[in-house]
């Protein structure tokens, strides 16, 4: 496995990611590493015919999170070499079938875009995790979901009805922490006790018309083994969940 770390900035967590990344897996594809000055840069992966692109903040590549962030990317490039439904369906096509003759909010319609990278990384997790212990991820969606659940608007709405979830969008934060939940209850990560179960029954309380046992039960149990007919399904009835709707999607 190449990788190339393009700009000044630190090498070691990406190496290490891809040590541990082969114990069971490669790329064919050399990866090039970007690292970027804005530290609000998110790391996101890039595909092409002739590489993989890493890009990453420099803030980010010196972080505790550094190797395993890289790892998640790895996985996600070897999800999209094997032409996995989850990285090859398109979304676009996904909210045309959900969606066709409704009006939906932009802010809805940019949601079920996040329910869908959702969907992509409980696959690309799979991976993660089966090549690395899952301490630090749950850490990390433990913090992530905490800082969510406190993002409490000054004052309530309502008198009476403050939020417990984040104050702009606490659908999506439910849906957060449903995706949150499986992935960890996926891979056996939690204990009953756990906080997490606590944070995310917060967010659930906020966003009550949000389905959020069949959401955590959508992403726990997409199927190892997918075809592109079913993927597309699932992420039809997902999307429809949370905007409104039914039906089966056109093959």
């Amino acid at each position: 496995m190449d990788i190339r770390v393009q700009g000044p900035g630190p090498t070691s967590p990406f190496l290490s990611a891809r040590d541990r990344f082969e114990t069971e897996h490669d790329l064919s594809l050399p990866v090039h590493v970007q690292l970027r000055d804005d530290p609000d840069e998110r790391t996101w992966a890039a595909h092409y015919d002739d590489r993989h692109v890493l890009n990453i903040s420099r803030q980010a590549a010196s972080s505790a999170m550094a190797s395993e962030l890289a790892l998640h990317e790895f996985a996600h490039m070897a999800r999209h070499e094997q032409d996995h439904p989850s990285h090859t369906q398109s979304t676009e096509e996904v909210l045309y079938l959900a969606l066709a003759g409704k009006s939906v909010e932009r802010r809805k319609l940019s949601h079920c875009y996040q329910i869908a990278n959702h969907m992509k990384d409980i696959y690309a997790d799979d991976i993660t995790l089966s090549v690395g212990p899952g301490e630090k991820l749950l850490s990390f969606l433990e913090s992530s979901l905490a800082a969510a659940v406190a993002d409490r608007p000054e004052t309530p709405p309502r008198p009476g009805l403050e939020r417990l979830s984040a104050s702009a969008d606490p659908e999506i934060t439910a849906v957060n922490a449903a995706f949150a939940l499986a992935l960890a209850e996926r891979h056996d990560l939690v204990d009953r006790d756990h906080r997490l179960y606590d944070l995310a029954h917060a967010a659930a309380m906020d966003a009550p018309e949000i389905d959020f046992e069949g959401f955590k039960r959508r992403f726990r149990e997409l199927g190892r083994e997918t075809d592109v007919s079913t993927y597309r399904q699932v992420l039809v009835d997902a999307t429809r969940s949370y905007v409104g709707g039914d039906g089966l999607a056109a093959d």
